[in-house]
């Protein structure tokens, strides 16, 4: 099997190179991602809890989907692509903004993300993939806040750095 790569960018999220993901991950390279927030007609947001099985931060809640652009692949494609793959149904998608994020794991592995937060609106269950998550609910966007300040342990290390910016953008931002 074929190691996913990463694409490699400077702070300008111009494209540098290609590494394999592991790789950096190890060393912390500056690389482009996506983050995904699914809501709901109720402002609900759509959360999932990683596999069991996960290399990193397995069972920890975070944002409905999120991974790394392929090369010739934009930002929408590769969040809707990772969508149907982890959550099993496919919604339109707008990119919100970019931030660049560096966040160090106990594993010894490093996210240094030019992160694009994407959001999308969808109604019904996900057909989850098993391999990839464990569960998924709804949670309000304040709830999520309330409860990373009391149970900040049950959430990946990257969804709390997104979602306070995410959470920021909506107190700027009309949707």
């Amino acid at each position: 099997m074929i190691e996913e790569q990463v694409i490699l960018v400077n702070e300008q999220d111009e494209p540098i190179g290609l590494m394999n993901k592991m790789e950096a991950h190890e060393k912390a390279v500056l690389h482009r991602a996506f983050s995904v927030f699914i809501l709901n007609d109720k402002n609900e947001v759509m959360l999932q809890q990683r596999a069991h099985h996960k290399y990193h931060s397995p069972l920890l809640w975070t944002n409905t989907c999120c991974s790394h652009q392929r090369a010739n692949e934009t930002n929408i494609e590769a969040g809707k692509r990772r969508l149907f793959e982890e959550m099993g149904f496919q919604t339109e998608l707008k990119e919100l903004f970019h931030f660049i994020y560096k966040a160090p794991f106990d594993n010894g592995l490093t996210e240094h993300e030019l992160d694009h937060v994407m959001i999308g609106y969808y109604n019904d269950a996900p057909i989850i993939n098993l391999d990839e998550v464990e569960s998924w609910k709804w949670m309000t966007i304040e709830a999520i806040k309330k409860d990373m300040i009391v149970n900040p342990g049950i959430y990946t290390v990257w969804f709390k750095i997104i979602f306070d910016e995410f959470y920021h953008y909506l107190e700027d931002h009309k949707l």
